[in-house]
């Protein structure tokens, strides 16, 4: 399943290169035209039936996760978070470090021996370490070099009435469905964009939009869900199971209206499922593709995700066959050019 394959890959901002080479062999054989610019972005195009608007849809392919910066005497690994990770996760969590994915665990003092004011409160990242098994610095150097990065150890399952429950759906989810995309839509003239380094700033995404040059843009995303008891509904920002999320506002963008209504619309005439993403906390590509160059119209459509920027994100698939029901129905009207 394609959605297994890409989350069980690694890719930490800045080594997208596993998820990289598995996208391109998923779509080389359905483009036109397909580049890997010096910062490592995928940008396609298909060719089809012109438009004055040119659209552009993109997805980053980074997850969050962790660099080596050190390895003590007893060959216990020091590190780093890359992208916005809730230190209160990473506590005996299995990871895989660098391009050998050599196994280790992120272990801390014993809650035995902690002082009080230690258990009561989450552990900073300069308690915690990565045992890999070696008994001496010499050891692990011979395995491990300072810079290796680090990501979750995950496997992808089915769960409960249709769930997922996976590393990285953010934002894997989106590269999924922009592949979806290009196997199956014909004789529709777009750019796709597959991004670097978007959970350390949008990196990749400002470079891809001064290149393509779009008119129009649509970004793909796993967003935070948090569909949990005894929360105001108006604090919750998306729901598990009511369908794709539209975005209003969020921390880089303030995504523009008459767009964002054409797109409520096109779910509506086609009885999708949709919701608004609620909250203006987080950001995500479009923050660079808006302001680059004489600028482009965004929107984001986004799949919600429990637990998400961890090694246990949970995702419903019939969100996301929603949202891909979504975006086909989008491109037909931009082929009729009414968008």
């Amino acid at each position: 399943m394609l959605l297994k394959k890409l989350t069980e890959a690694s890719g930490v901002s800045g080594n997208e290169k596993e998820i990289r080479d598995i996208i391109i062999d998923e779509i080389k054989d359905y483009v036109d035209d397909l580049e890997v610019d010096r910062l490592g972005n995928i940008i396609i195009h298909k060719k089809g039936n012109k438009n004055p608007k040119k659209l552009m849809i993109t997805s980053h392919m980074d997850e969050v996760g962790l660099m080596i910066t050190d390895i003590d005497d007893i060959g216990l690994l020091k590190f780093t978070t890359v992208g916005g990770i809730d230190k209160r996760i990473l506590v005996s969590k299995p990871v895989l470090i660098g391009k050998n994915k050599v196994p280790g665990v992120i272990g801390a003092k014993p809650i035995h021996l902690q002082k009080r004011e230690e258990w009561q409160s989450a552990l900073n990242i300069d308690q915690l370490y990565i045992d890999i098994g070696a008994n001496t610095k010499e050891e692990a150097e011979n395995i491990i070099s300072i810079g290796d990065y680090v990501a979750f150890d995950s496997q992808y399952i089915e769960f409960g009435k249709r769930l997922v429950k996976a590393k990285a759906l953010d934002n894997r989810v989106g590269c999924s469905l922009l592949i979806e995309l290009i196997k199956e839509i014909e004789d529709i003239d777009f750019y796709g964009v597959f991004t670097v380094m978007e959970e350390i700033g949008l990196v990749g995404a400002g470079p891809a939009a001064y290149k393509v040059e779009p008119d129009i843009s649509i970004v793909l995303e796993g967003t935070l869900c948090y569909d949990v008891p005894k929360l105001d509904d108006h604090l919750v920002p998306t729901y598990l199971n009511k369908g794709p999320a539209i975005s209003l506002i969020d921390r880089t963008t303030l995504y523009d209206i008459d767009f964002r209504k054409k797109i409520a619309k096109i779910a509506e005439k086609n009885d999708i499922p949709y919701q608004y993403r609620k909250t203006a906390m987080g950001g995500n590509d479009s923050g660079k593709i808006h302001t680059t160059k004489e600028g482009s119209i965004t929107t984001t459509i986004s799949v919600p995700c429990r637990n998400i920027h961890s090694q246990t994100s949970v995702m419903s698939k019939y969100d996301y066959e929603n949202a891909l029901k979504l975006l086909k129905a989008i491109l037909s009207e931009y082929k009729k050019g009414e968008l």
